[in-house]
């Protein structure tokens, strides 16, 4: 990887929740002029607020992705709506919940803002890229840009091919990739791509030992962390990730891949009895 590449200009976001406040953090602090997007006026305040927490937190940590130099912070703006996107952006990044039609039709207006070389992308986990770039008039612009969370310090962007992305469109996302100082990784378009179809497998086979009684989530956490140096447990990346979450992708893929993904009973409870983890302040464990 090389982290020479320069990155946008500009880029947009749409969405200012955690990952779309993650996503417009980092192209900030890679020199990006950053517009995030909201549905109105009280989300536009609270993505502000989101973002500025998110800056505070990292320069407390003394890391580079924080706002210890203030031009950060003021590299990026708030708008209430996605007519406000900047038309020259070099990209623009939707990062809203996995509903398919509420993404089309974000993309959709976005598409109607920028100029014809803006690159579009999806930060969905899990849903077709495929079918999302049929509502474009331009899908060989369009690509999935899959980040993790949390954003400004995760290693990696999982980029998602459609049937119709054009090698230009690929070759940018990869470019802008590498000046996130983050590592690609290219796959073809299919339910929860790599990364999101792996890492559910094991999350719902976790959660399933613990329902089963096999043992309880720390002694399952323990035994992925030090027998297998995962970085994290299954069941407490559960919780960062947001059991509602797991479970939304757990039906996407049950539906397109079959009962193997099938959500566990004590998934389902958990999120019916609002259960969602970290933020929530409790999940498989307490918070």
């Amino acid at each position: 990887m090389t982290t020479a590449s320069a990155p946008p200009a500009v880029v947009g976001v749409i969405g200012g929740g955690r990952m779309g406040a993650g996503i417009a953090q980092s192209f900030a602090v890679a020199g990006s002029r950053v517009v995030v997007a909201e549905r109105d006026g009280s989300a536009a305040g609270a993505a502000t607020e989101r973002i500025v927490g998110g800056l505070r937190r990292a320069a407390g940590r003394g890391t580079p992705t924080g706002a210890a130099d203030v031009d950060v912070a003021d590299r990026i703006t708030v708008v209430p709506s996605v007519g406000e996107l900047p038309p020259d952006a070099d990209l623009v990044v939707e990062a809203v919940h996995e509903d398919a039609s509420l993404k089309a039709g974000l993309l959709t207006a976005a598409e109607d803002v920028v100029h014809d070389g803006c690159v579009l992308a999806s930060n969905t986990s899990s849903l077709s890229v495929t079918e999302l770039a049929a509502a474009l008039r331009l899908p060989g612009r369009f690509l999935g840009m899959h980040f993790f969370n949390p954003v400004p310090v995760s290693a990696l962007v999982e980029l998602v091919l459609a049937a119709d992305t054009a090698a230009p469109t690929l070759a940018a996302a990869v470019r802008w990739t590498h000046a996130l100082g983050k590592q690609d990784v290219v796959v073809k378009d299919s339910p929860g791509f790599a990364s999101s179809r792996l890492g559910l497998a094991l999350g719902l086979e976790a959660i399933r030992m613990v329902e089963e009684g096999v043992a309880d989530p720390e002694a399952v956490d323990t035994a992925m962390r030090l027998g297998y140096r995962h970085p994290m447990g299954p069941l407490r990346l559960t919780d960062v990730v947001g059991l509602d979450v797991r479970l939304a992708i757990a039906e996407h893929l049950h539906k397109t891949l079959g009962e193997r993904f099938a959500p566990p009973r004590l998934l389902r409870e958990k999120v019916a009895r609002g259960e969602l983890g970290r933020k929530t302040g409790q999940g498989f464990y307490r918070w």
